[in-house]
């Protein structure tokens, strides 16, 4: 891979003191899902309890609650069909950002059809918002290794930034030998490219970012894994949760296997109540705020 000039996650930010951290939300509901896929057939997407407008708001209080800045990274499908969850992520002073359209693996997709997708979503949340939209994060992380050439395309679509690659190893996605911290991968006047949060420990990537390992582990853990990132690599951590992990009366799918089921469920009625002392231990910002020097 190559990956040009390796790009401090801290830009911007004072050589010592508190770092800001990057707080973000991938905004799709519980049956979008890559996992629920085989279980939950698109053409059923219109006919499910759609959860996501309460949930969005009990985030956007919350933050409001701690006075935090956060990116969310939206469906099109989503802001489609509820634009006003989209006026209030942007009334907030939160950073609006693309999940693309219709939550399609990247991994999954033609060049063309994801240059229509994320061109697609890109102009729905701009038409919404009012606002232009410079960044991406690709659905379950699914840029890596063989399709490197997404970065390109969403640099050419106008994004300014994606957050698409998890430097672990995992079943379902990841790139180990990615760099750990923003870069950009075709040199400056490309793409630039935010990983997820990962912490190294005896040569090996640990998640450190969210999702479903923020649920798993120990919150002492999880808080013990930013403090090392932000004091040891002087770098911004990048964490990031779903508004359905937040939401532990959500629908329970059945005929799934024990490790999707595990995944999905574990410790959604803890969730909330974490991501609390989480922005009480650290300081918090909009990715755009802290990576693209808007501040």
């Amino acid at each position: 891979m190559q990956t040009g000039i390796t790009h401090s996650g801290a830009q911007g930010q004072a050589a010592s003191g508190p770092i800001r951290n990057a707080m973000t939300i991938d905004v799709e509901d519980y049956f979008q899902v890559s996992a629920f896929a085989p279980h939950i057939p698109r053409e059923n997407w219109n006919s499910m309890d759609c959860r996501v407008e309460r949930n969005v708001e009990r985030i956007l209080a919350l933050l409001k609650e701690r006075d935090v800045k956060a990116t969310f990274f939206t469906l099109g499908w989503i802001a489609e069909r509820y634009p006003q969850v989209v006026r209030a992520i942007v009334d907030g002073g939160h950073e609006l950002a693309s999940h693309g359209y219709a939550h399609l693996r990247a991994s999954d997709q033609s060049a063309e059809e994801f240059r229509d997708d994320i061109s697609r979503s890109k102009a729905l949340l701009e038409d919404i918002s009012g606002q232009q939209v410079l960044g991406y994060r690709a659905p379950s992380f699914s840029i890596g290794t063989r399709n490197l050439w997404a970065l390109d395309t969403l640099r050419n679509a106008g994004y300014r930034y994606s957050s698409s690659i998890y430097p672990i190893q995992h079943d379902h996605y990841g790139m180990p030998d990615a760099p750990r911290f923003a870069f950009y991968p075709n040199g400056e006047d490309g793409l630039l490219e935010v990983p997820i949060t990962t912490v190294r420990v005896m040569d090996r990537n640990f998640p450190a970012g969210g999702g479903g390992y923020f649920r798993f582990f120990p919150y002492a853990l999880s808080r013990w894994f930013i403090d090392k990132v932000n004091r040891d690599d002087r770098q911004a951590g990048i964490f990031y949760f779903h508004p359905w992990e937040i939401d532990p009366g959500q629908p329970r799918q059945h005929g799934v296997g024990f490790k999707t089921r595990f995944r999905h469920y574990v410790n959604l009625d803890r969730m909330e109540t974490r991501l609390r002392a989480l922005t009480r231990d650290f300081q918090w910002d909009r990715m755009d705020n802290i990576f693209l020097h808007k501040s």
